[in-house]
């Protein structure tokens, strides 16, 4: 006698609650999962960009051998400290005109090493302005500051010529402890303690409440934004000086 199979289909089919619960299962652990992924490509972002300064960091070290001072804030050899650590720092030929005189380079500015990952900057027609993710201590721990009286690695400005003298390395008291470049919140390429505007374009939370930054000795830590922009407290306050003093009398009242 043949036995015969029991295929009745309905008893492999779902019910409209089964699938209900399912698709509530999937949207639980979804729940679950999404944020733990956000946070790894936060801290990948951030990774990365510790890497890109650590480079940058790196170029910074190869000017101060071959010339034992930094980049100034602009020169007639090349444009500003941003083309001086791409092409001298980094190695990175950049084309000149048939007079010899070094093309401005900013869109080398937004992408590779310059570029942070987490970095989100409104989309501008040409001719666009220059927004970056790092920037350059150029005046130290106040940001109004001329440059004649800068005490960050713009250089001595010589007003009557209207150029820059070299920062010798000498003139740097503590290398280990003061910022050279940090991130760039507000797209400009000078490094500050202005907080005013910074958040123009939603950077701050960039990572996590932290900040990248490169001191002149090439090493890179990851301060808090408050640490950098908000204490007073000398420690705080030396990072952005070449003298390494808190120059607190500067500070706005």
């Amino acid at each position: 006698m043949k036995h015969r199979l029991n295929t009745d289909k309905k008893s492999f089919a779902f019910t409209l609650v089964e699938l209900l619960v399912v698709i509530a299962i999937i949207a639980i652990l979804a729940a679950f999962l999404l944020p733990a992924i956000s946070k790894s490509k936060r801290r990948a972002q951030q990774i990365q960009c510790v890497g890109n300064l650590h480079q940058l960091g790196i170029g910074l070290q190869v000017i101060l051998a071959n010339d034992h001072a930094y980049p100034v804030f602009a020169t007639g050899r090349y444009v500003t400290w941003i083309d001086q650590l791409e092409i001298e720092g980094l190695g990175v030929n950049h084309p000149r005109g048939t007079n010899g005189a070094l093309y401005p380079m900013i869109d080398f500015y937004e992408k590779g090493v310059w570029l942070c990952p987490a970095a989100h900057y409104p989309a501008h027609p040409w001719p666009k302005p220059e927004l970056g993710s790092y920037a350059y201590n150029l005046l130290g721990v106040y940001p109004q500051e001329v440059f004649t009286n800068a005490l960050g690695l713009c250089g001595h400005f010589d007003p009557v010529s209207g150029r820059f003298a070299t920062i010798r390395e000498s003139e740097v008291i503590s290398p280990s402890d003061m910022m050279a470049l940090g991130e760039s919140f507000d797209g400009r390429i000078a490094f500050d303690r202005n907080l005013k505007g910074m958040n123009e374009y939603g950077n701050l939370d960039r990572h996590q409440g932290l900040a990248n930054v490169v001191f002149c000795d090439g090493h890179v830590k990851s301060p808090t934004l408050k640490f950098l922009f908000e204490d007073t407290d000398d420690d705080a306050l030396v990072r952005w000086n070449r003298d390494h003093l808190p120059h607190r009398e500067k500070l706005s009242p």
